[in-house]
């Protein structure tokens, strides 16, 4: 074992985290976990891993799911294409794998959703393999440590990191089960030092097992590595979102094309202009309204821009029939808990 992986997972061992849901030899588990990972912190997921599990015991019962019932218990996470992903990859599993996640990196990095990193971390956690990973926490500590300077977005500096990824893993061994234990540590140690130790901001270097030699705190440049991401401009974009109640006191929803932004879910009609608003429902969905004062806006911000919302409330005159099928009428409590982004809630919320 190199002197990297052996610093690395002695520490794991000691001091890293061994008590989260997901860290056992589970591989529908681990993927879970893996996916409802990606840009969302730890105590954030849990609860919805523990819902998950509740209603979706294993990877067969998720793959035989309604999409819209997996949507409904992801709303709120964010990145909804994680959640349509995750419904194709269980049922890509089933199909192409009988119900089990292969343990070779290269053929779990062909399902739906997910990447390379992803699939050397299902592969390691589950199975003991040996392969390299570099989530963002990942690329974080290896920077640092090696002083590699430039954004970690470029593929250039994004392969230099890969490079030093594999060859810092730990050194294979005859015995399975010692080689298996080594990499699930060391991967492990990894992850747990970029999320409690090697942070963004103020690491903790005097605790770190890589401290001797990290070129950053060698050079005083924790602050600097790894380089930043070139700053542009945030998007200013504007919505109108109809609250449209019929006579029953129910919500007009309807869903949205199954890619782009909330793809697949259920949310308010969207209109240009609180000025147009009445026009342009009677023209979509030939339904007649009244028009009510305008909710106060808010702002939702994406990964990519910012979304100024108008809420404007609104009733339903005479017929309720709808002529589309991707529109339906919800009580209140049906439309909290189906698949609908987190800005709807609150709208639906100030009724």
């Amino acid at each position: 074992m190199n002197d990297f992986s052996s610093r690395l997972t002695q520490w794991q061992r000691e001091h890293g985290r061994h008590h989260l849901p997901w860290q056992v030899d589970d591989a529908y588990r681990v993927w879970l976990s893996e996916i409802m990972l990606q840009q969302t912190q730890v105590t954030t997921v849990l609860d919805y891993y523990a819902r998950f599990l509740e209603r979706f015991p294993t990877l067969t019962d998720l793959a035989a799911a309604p999409l819209d019932d997996v949507l409904a218990l992801w709303s709120g996470l964010g990145y909804y294409t994680r959640a349509r992903n995750l419904h194709a990859c269980a049922q890509a599993v089933v199909r192409d794998f009988g119900g089990h996640f292969p343990s070779d990196p290269a053929l779990i990095a062909t399902l739906p959703g997910i990447g390379r990193s992803t699939a050397a971390a299902i592969a390691a956690f589950a199975y003991g393999t040996r392969a390299a990973i570099l989530d963002g926490n990942v690329k974080r500590v290896l920077s640092r440590w090696a002083g590699i300077e430039g954004f970690t977005g470029v593929k250039a500096i994004e392969n230099q990191l890969w490079e030093l990824a594999e060859s810092l893993l730990p050194e294979p061994s005859s015995d399975q089960n010692i080689a298996a234990a080594a990499i699930k540590a060391h991967t492990q140690g990894l992850m747990d030092l970029g999320a409690t130790i090697c942070t963004p901001k103020n690491p903790t270097c005097l605790t770190c097992p890589l401290s001797a030699d990290c070129q950053a705190r060698l050079s005083g440049r924790q602050a600097e590595l790894p380089t930043k991401k070139p700053k542009k401009t945030v998007p200013e974009k504007s919505t109108v979102m109809v609250l449209l109640r019929n006579a029953n006191g129910e919500i007009l929803l309807e869903r949205r094309p199954p890619t782009g932004i909330w793809g697949g879910l259920w949310s308010l009609p969207e209109v240009a202009s609180t000025l147009t608003a009445a026009t342009a429902i009677d023209q979509r969905f030939g339904l007649t309204i009244e028009i009510e004062p305008a909710l106060p806006e808010f702002v939702h911000v994406f990964t990519h821009y910012r979304l100024t919302i108008t809420p404007q409330p609104a009733y339903l005159i005479g017929n309720s029939t709808l002529r589309e099928n991707h529109t339906a009428w919800f009580s209140k409590t049906a439309a909290l808990t189906a698949g609908i982004p987190s800005p709807l809630r609150k709208i639906i919320n100030a009724l």
